[in-house]
């Protein structure tokens, strides 16, 4: 199949339709594809062991002689993690403004791609030419640098694609959200919106980090010790905020977090940041009296190796918390992390520290618009079409009906793997598109559905029994088995010698000419000991029998 078989204009999530995250958007013309943002999701219970989980691109890895480009709206790992990754199987050039080009270049060297991956970063407002597509960049507003919606113009008409966005009329670093822009979108005809559905059950409007530096400053300017403030690394208007307000109070700003100095770092070498006074190390701030110290750290949706994971546990080399130090979650609960946070804010005040949330005070603002700023963008734009993308499957649905309330004439439900046809014609669904995830697990690659992973998922679950039997040329047992149980109780003493002579017996009634088989004896001595376990402790765990043979 060569990228010709649909007809039409045809939008594909192959990834960030009914979830939040790992966003894999494909737009299909003529044969001929772009794929926009190419993002990782936090590992679960599904993938143990491994790091994060990336979409699987095997329907557009079979095309890519026909993929003009992958091209990022944003820095954000969710919207460009797993281009790396991905990235041998695709072997497109990549486009990116300044700032996410910078995280990006870093990005494709600690894969060993930098000389081979290109790389092209184009001004903010770029206007260029992908095959069939004519792209045009339009500065939004968002939690991070350089956040852009993409207009795909095509002879069938106009898709606007979002990215993640949000209407801030002071978002402190970079530019107001390009309001003329997309208007005269609007008055020149949009076929179809691809929208952000975030916060669309969410009344009103999602707030400014204008409004919110005042507010942390007056929280701030309260404290009397050591003030903590864990945010999204890659917030660099919040960084600015918290440094600015730590000299304004007589504070040296710290970062603890490796993400937070790469953040800082891509920002300076994009032309951001410049005017910030010094920023210290978290060795460095360990010297520092507790008044004179704000520290900015990494782990706010309680990742167990992230700095303020292990500040809390006590287990920092540099920073140690005290009764009466305050630390400020700036920061929303990402769903999924609720447990991971709970324990995280229950060793903060185990150790009488002032905990401080988005529930008890004006902390944080969220990067996506509510129901207020999606209506705004449906007026400017006046789309055709609706695709409400970048939520779950409740998110999707409030904003589908908000468009339809908003007078969008057309609101079509879509899922990871539609093909979903803009034009020409009603928007439908036409086909099914092969979708799926991918584990990283070090340096591989492994589908959800690997014998790798649903092995891990048992060991997780039931455990594991290893046993040793030493047995004679003719089979016989010449010794009481040797045992070995992680993850599951086999038993008191009574108990494992009732199943040392259930095994004497099992192996005592393999027939004769078999019993010089170890592969005969091994799986008669795993049904054994697996029976007696379903039958005494309800477990089904993984079983490995070694045999040694040992004449007599």
């Amino acid at each position: 199949m060569n990228g010709s078989e649909f007809e039409g204009l045809v939008f594909v999530p192959l990834g960030g339709a009914g979830e939040i995250g790992m966003n894999l958007n494909l737009y299909g013309l003529d044969g001929r594809w772009v794929m926009l943002d190419c993002g990782v999701t936090f590992s679960d219970e599904r993938a143990p062991g491994a790091e994060l989980i990336v979409p699987d691109p095997a329907f557009i890895a079979e095309r890519r002689e026909a993929l003009e480009a992958i091209v990022l709206t944003h820095g954000h790992e969710d919207h460009l993690g797993a281009v790396a990754h991905l990235w041998p199987r695709l072997r497109c050039p990549i486009y990116a403004t300044p700032f996410t080009a910078a995280l990006m270049r870093r990005k494709l060297a600690e894969a060993g791609l930098a000389e081979t991956a290109e790389l092209r970063e184009i001004p903010l407002g770029a206007r260029f030419r992908l095959g069939p597509f004519d792209i045009e960049f339009v500065t939004v507003t968002h939690s991070i640098l350089e956040p852009n919606a993409v207009a795909l113009r095509t002879r069938h008409g106009t898709v606007l694609h979002s990215g993640d966005f949000k209407i801030d009329p002071e978002p402190l670093i970079g530019d107001t959200t390009h309001s003329a822009t997309l208007e005269a979108l609007g008055r020149e005809g949009v076929l179809a919106l691809v929208c952000d559905s975030t916060n669309a059950t969410r009344e009103g409007v999602s707030g400014s980090e204008g409004d919110l530096r005042r507010s942390l400053d007056k929280l701030i300017a309260k404290k009397k010790r050591r003030v903590v403030v864990t945010t999204f690394a890659s917030n660099a208007a919040r960084i600015e905020t918290l440094v600015k307000i730590a000299a304004r109070h007589g504070r040296h700003a710290a970062l603890a977090g490796r993400s937070l100095w790469r953040i800082v770092d891509a920002a300076r070498e994009a032309g951001y940041l410049a005017d910030l006074p010094p920023l210290l190390s978290d060795e460095e701030a360990g010297y520092l009296p507790p008044d004179k110290l704000l520290l900015i750290a990494t782990g706010c949706q309680g990742e167990p190796r992230a700095a303020m994971s292990r500040i809390a546990a006590g287990d920092h080399p540099h920073v140690s918390l005290s009764p009466g130090d305050t630390v400020i979650f700036a920061s929303k609960i990402i769903p999924g992390n609720e447990r991971a946070i709970d324990v995280l804010h229950d060793r903060l005040r185990a150790g009488g520290v002032e905990l401080i949330t988005e529930h008890d005070d004006f902390v944080h603002v969220s990067g996506h618009p509510n129901r207020g700023e999606l209506t705004l963008f449906h007026r400017w734009l006046r789309p055709r079409i609706l695709v409400p993308v970048h939520g779950e499957p409740r998110h999707l649905a409030a904003h589908a009906a908000l468009g339809l309330a908003n007078g969008v004439p057309s609101a079509p439900k879509v899922r990871n793997g539609d093909v979903l046809r803009l034009a020409p014609g009603p928007a439908a669904a036409v086909a099914r598109a092969e979708t799926g995830r991918l584990a990283l697990d070090g340096k591989t690659m492994l589908r959800l559905d690997s014998e790798t992973l649903k092995a891990r998922r048992s060991l997780m679950r039931e455990g594991a029994v290893f046993v040793a039997l030493a047995v004679d040329s003719r089979g016989a047992l010449l010794a009481p088995p040797r045992w070995r149980a992680e993850g599951v109780h086999i038993g008191d003493a009574p108990e494992a010698g009732a199943l040392d002579r259930a095994l004497a017996a099992a192996l005592a009634s393999v027939p004769r000419p078999r019993r010089g088989d170890d592969n005969a004896l091994r799986e008669t001595a795993r049904r054994c000991v697996r029976r007696h376990l379903r039958r005494t402790a309800e477990k089904r765990p993984a079983i490995a029998v070694e045999i040694m043979r040992i004449d007599r």
